[in-house]
């Protein structure tokens, strides 16, 4: 069996494992073995995360339609149907927006749909 020298390309390769590891905390940032571990599973917790985040914003949303909603006399599933029957198109980050910052708006829109649900 010849002798493998490992050469520039191990070291490398656990540089880089370890760059990424800045910051964690005991260990993990300093032994390769328990780095490496640690970083594999926070690459899957990133993963997992950027599609958690949009799900997170839609819930956020509802949740200050739906209070807002509640404020101009309608349930958020009512004022959703009502803007729909309207032909009122916007999204649910652009309704949350003006439930936080246009109260006024918010309440002629949910107007609008009270009006198209009778």
């Amino acid at each position: 069996m010849p002798r493998v020298k490992g050469g520039y390309v191990t070291r490398r390769r656990r540089k880089k494992i370890l760059k990424l590891a800045k910051g964690y905390f005991g260990s993990k940032h300093t032994l390769f073995k328990s780095a490496n571990a640690q970083v594999m599973k926070s690459l899957q917790y990133a993963y997992r995360d950027r599609r958690q985040k949009k799900r997170d914003f839609r819930k956020l949303w509802i949740t200050r339609i739906n209070a807002a909603a509640r404020m101009n006399g309608l349930s958020y599933s009512r004022l959703m149907h009502g803007l729909k029957t309207a032909g009122i198109e916007v999204n649910r980050k652009m309704l949350a927006d003006l439930a936080v910052n246009d109260e006024k708006a918010f309440a002629e829109l949910a107007g609008k749909a009270k009006d198209s649900l009778k």
